[in-house]
């Protein structure tokens, strides 16, 4: 349990409390085991023991949720930022990395361009529009 060195007139003990019930103390000093009745009784924490239950498992099969193919793809913002100019507009087609529109993030211009060729579907967002990071700017179908 706990281990304490004292020294006493010179003379050093190792001592190891090895276990405890109510008054009554088992202590092995420099080796030799010793039983000890203590004056009066220690007193027992007052901060409660949490003793949690084992988890109840699940009655019937958890079923995942079944991917649905999209064909939608959404532009998101990869940096908060604001939106400066926005360079195409719905029915647009648009190629793979063909700049969508400027964002102005830690003091940089920075072109957001798609990912994928498509039709833009829908655009979220204005000029002057303060975006967080992973917010949906464009829609492309």
């Amino acid at each position: 349990m706990n281990k304490f060195k004292f020294n006493i007139r010179g003379a050093e003990y190792a001592v190891e409390i090895l276990k405890s019930e109510g008054n009554m103390i088992e202590v092995e000093v420099n080796g030799t085991k010793y039983n000890v009745e203590l004056e009066k009784t220690v007193e027992t924490q007052k901060t409660p023991k949490l003793v949690r239950s084992e988890m109840p498992q699940p009655q019937t099969r958890e079923k995942k949720i079944p991917k649905t193919l999209s064909s939608v793809m959404q532009v998101k913002s990869p940096l908060p930022g604001i939106i400066v100019k926005i360079l195409v507009k719905e029915g647009d087609v648009v190629k793979e990395g063909d700049n969508l529109l400027i964002m102005e993030a830690m003091k940089m211009e920075n072109n957001i361009q798609s990912e994928k060729s498509g039709t833009v579907k829908s655009i979220k967002v204005k000029e002057g529009d303060n975006v967080l990071q992973d917010d949906t700017l464009i829609e492309l179908a």
